[in-house]
């Protein structure tokens, strides 16, 4: 059982630091995308030590379970992970950790059930406002325009995914600033960001005891923001791209002294006028690659007795 146990040990660390570390760092506004990967291989990284805990613990408690997962491995492997020695407490933990599994499993499946049902009513009701004319095809124009007296621009994930913008907001975005607020959408598209959000919000709305799935939501949230924003501002410039998210969202009330649930946005446009301060490339790759090793670390531990057992 000690296995296991260092396995939930690695997982509740790497929950507790990873998201400390990540706070206390000073490039993820800098760096978004690369925030978003080392975000991931964190809770990666605490998946699978539960997983990986999970199947040993039950390899320990049944036998019929151990001979699956040990079927080809050498004996002197077998004794090494001291299977069968564990009793109630490998039972119960193997239990425990499969019904976090299906219960997470099931927050998924839900979240993307009502992802869905949401995009249903609303295609259903941007038929209704933007009817099509004789001889469209649905899923023909990917931009479509509303009448709207709010200056609004959103994109609407589905197949084909559509960008729709109303008239309120092609009255106020001036120059270039519609093709910013386009290409931000657009780059929600591309990356599927709304598969990050859906998971996200799964392990968030399945566990709100855990701190570090409900950091996950937030930052989540934040950063894909941030990332469609240097995605826009790479094609139209910072300050084009900054005065388009004033435009789209001054009426909101978000700039001034009592400022709406979209308060990120001023913090959002402040980067953008700041001078842009990215890292180096080796830097970012340096990130990236420690961010990929997190998830490998609970593999290593996982391998160590049997690697023991072979050396």
């Amino acid at each position: 059982m000690i296995l296991p146990a260092a396995l939930l040990l690695l997982g509740v660390l790497t929950a507790v630091t990873g998201p400390r570390l990540l706070a206390r760092a000073d490039w993820p506004d800098r760096e978004p995308v690369v925030a978003l990967w080392a975000w991931q291989c964190v809770i990666a990284a605490v998946l699978l030590c539960c997983a990986l805990s999970m199947t040993f613990s039950a390899a320990a408690a049944w036998r019929a379970v151990g001979g699956h997962v040990f079927a080809t491995a050498p004996r002197a492997v077998v004794e090494a992970y001291a299977l069968g020695t564990a009793g109630l407490w490998a039972a119960t933990t193997a239990v425990a950790l499969a019904c976090g599994g299906l219960w997470s499993a099931a927050m998924l499946v839900r979240e993307v059930v009502r992802a869905r049902a949401r995009r249903r009513t609303r295609r259903a009701e941007l038929q209704v406002r933007a009817p099509l004319l004789p001889g469209e095809e649905p899923g023909a124009d990917r931009l479509v325009v509303l009448e709207g007296e709010r200056p609004e621009a959103w994109w609407l994930p589905g197949t084909p995914p559509q960008l729709v913008v109303t008239t309120a907001a092609l009255r106020r975005l001036k120059g270039r600033q519609l093709d910013a607020v386009l290409a931000h959408e657009r780059g929600h598209a591309r990356a599927r960001h709304d598969w990050l959000l859906h998971c996200s919000s799964a392990l968030a709305g399945g566990f709100p005891q855990v701190p570090v799935f409900a950091a996950f939501r937030d930052e989540m949230h934040r950063l894909v923001e941030l990332a469609a924003d240097d995605m826009a501002s790479r094609r139209f410039g910072r300050l084009t791209t900054a005065l388009a998210l004033v435009e789209l969202n001054e009426h909101r009330g978000v700039f001034g002294p009592c400022p709406a649930p979209e308060a990120h946005v001023p913090a959002r446009v402040r980067r953008l006028l700041t001078p842009p301060d990215r890292l180096t490339a080796g830097r970012r790759l340096r990130l990236t690659a420690v961010a990929s090793l997190v998830p490998v670390v609970p593999i290593l531990v996982a391998f160590v007795p049997g690697l023991r057992a072979l050396g």
